[in-house]
């Protein structure tokens, strides 16, 4: 069946919508003016962080909306009903897993919601358009927590290393390790944020939240260090290093933070790790530890303790120990050297 349906909707853009069954594909033709557009609103009231990761699942959005012909910020979101919007939530569904189409739904709500508030949208159709059910559904959790034993490698693939790359990287290793930064935090933060006589540490988090953190033992020796080459000069806490060593001015981006770890990992003979790993091992070392969550979710900033419990990756460790009560009675074969092998 090809017929559509044509939807003219109650803005002063007067976009025209269609809508076609089969594909769930919807294309629009022209849009709001971008001071008004509902997404840059939104996006606007995030964090810088999220504020990149919203703004591609919005710009996929749109291209699912428009056969690729609008992004993010020259589509009239105003225009959305409820027919597109499950029609949109259909098409995730069969083509992210559950959590990151949770994600981009939750982006969509958002900036209906900002359309809303704009005068763009009656609260009738913000309503219906925006009440679309979450995609059900489980996937393995993302990432892994690290053991002591690969840290003490990433740290001493640091000491291996005489240049004040190996002494910045070693601070930033155990401060990653001993704190839970996210790679954006640890790139905000300051000599300033840092009091080495208590080791209060402040950091910006997301939404413009500052916490605080204290640094101990170890990891503050390992800022001790790296402090001790960089010197007092006020600026980034962590800063760029040339290859010859010299330390830079500037502040280290997101991709630099990354690229530093891999360059690490692969010295130390790690596999394959991203910076939130550490993250997940500093929740789930705290909570093994008998931390309560609510504190946990404090030091980790998290708003929710639900966010807070996804990082957890204790329960495979868990499950991994009840499995090895199970008792398998085999007996391993002795190989005769006769028997061909491999698959003929």
């Amino acid at each position: 069946m090809n017929t559509q349906t044509t939807i003219t909707p109650v803005t002063s853009a007067m976009a025209v919508w269609q809508i076609a069954p089969e594909p769930g594909e919807l294309t629009a033709f022209e849009s709001n003016p971008i001071d008004r557009n509902a997404a840059a609103v939104y996006l606007g009231g995030l964090a810088s962080g999220s504020r990149r990761t919203m703004r591609g699942a919005l710009d996929t959005i749109a291209g699912m909306l428009t056969s690729g012909r609008r992004d993010a910020l020259s589509i009239d979101w105003s225009a959305l009903r409820f027919a597109h919007t499950a029609a949109l939530r259909s098409r995730l569904a069969e083509t992210y897993k559950p959590a990151t189409a949770n994600k981009m739904l939750a982006g969509l709500r958002g900036v209906l919601r900002a359309a809303w508030r704009l005068g763009q949208m009656t609260g009738d159709d913000y309503t219906r358009a925006a009440n679309v059910e979450s995609v059900k559904g489980s996937t393995l959790p993302a990432g892994r927590a690290l053991t002591s034993g690969e840290i003490a490698a990433l740290l001493d693939a640091c000491a291996s290393d005489p240049t004040n790359a190996g002494a910045r990287d070693a601070a930033m290793i155990a401060l990653l390790r001993a704190v839970g930064l996210r790679r954006a935090e640890v790139c905000a933060l300051d000599l300033a944020d840092y009091n080495p006589a208590d080791g209060l540490l402040i950091i910006q988090g997301k939404g413009q939240k500052e916490r605080t953190a204290y640094i101990t033992n170890g990891a503050a020796d390992a800022l001790a260090d790296w402090l001790a080459v960089r010197g007092s000069e006020p600026g980034p806490l962590f800063c760029p290093v040339n290859k010859g060593g010299r330390i830079l001015r500037g502040r280290l981006t997101t991709e630099s933070v990354y690229a530093l770890l891999r360059k690490r990992a692969g010295q130390a003979g790690v596999s394959k790790l991203t910076p939130h790993d550490f993250r997940r091992t500093f929740v789930s070392d705290l909570l093994d530890r008998g931390a309560d969550i609510t504190t946990v979710a404090k030091l980790a900033g998290h708003a929710s303790v639900t966010t807070t419990a996804r990082y957890d990756r204790r329960g495979e460790a868990a499950k991994r120990k009840a499995v090895e009560l199970l008792h398998v009675p085999y007996v391993k074969r002795k190989a005769t050297g006769d028997e061909p092998r491999g698959l003929a």
